[in-house]
């Protein structure tokens, strides 16, 4: 379950069968789990295929963990800027093989009573940046904050 890849030639192919209206959403979420005295986070990337626009979705996802070594635990800074590291190394990666346009959703709240309000600005710039599209963040990121968190579920 953790550490398998994506494979994108399958997502690639799956896109090219569908229709012309289909729509891609790209998301990444993260999750800490401690492991006898250390912690860890699992990263859950997903890409959501919206059939034609309105035809339902399959869901392609991967989950990886690695070691977290954050120091503040109520200020999640390194876990959520390595989610938005993820989601753009993930649209880089796809956007060379779909021509379709791809949507990047972040977990990040804007809302500064929420611990992820301190990332917004560096995450939305990091993939204005990088892959040249504006990404959304809740409550609008539904690929981030539901369509990774249920590939999860689903995978364990």
């Amino acid at each position: 379950m953790y550490n398998e890849k994506i494979d994108l030639e399958e997502v690639k192919a799956y896109v090219e069968n569908c229709g012309p209206d289909t729509k891609i959403y790209l998301g990444c979420d993260s999750e800490k789990v401690k492991i006898g005295n250390d912690w860890y986070a699992d990263y859950i990337i997903a890409i959501v295929v919206h059939i034609d626009g309105n035809h339902g979705c399959k869901i392609f996802g991967q989950i990886t963990r690695e070691r977290d070594y954050e120091k503040q635990r109520n200020k999640p800074r390194m876990r959520l800027m390595n989610e938005v590291y993820k989601v753009a190394d993930m649209y880089l990666q796809l956007s060379e093989m779909i021509a379709n346009d791809i949507e990047v959703h972040l977990d990040i709240n804007p809302n500064q009573m929420y611990n992820s309000s301190i990332v917004v600005n560096e995450a939305v710039g990091y993939i204005k940046g990088m892959c040249n599209v504006v990404p959304l963040v809740k409550p609008n990121a539904f690929a981030a904050s539901y369509a990774a968190d249920r590939f999860k579920s689903l995978a364990a």
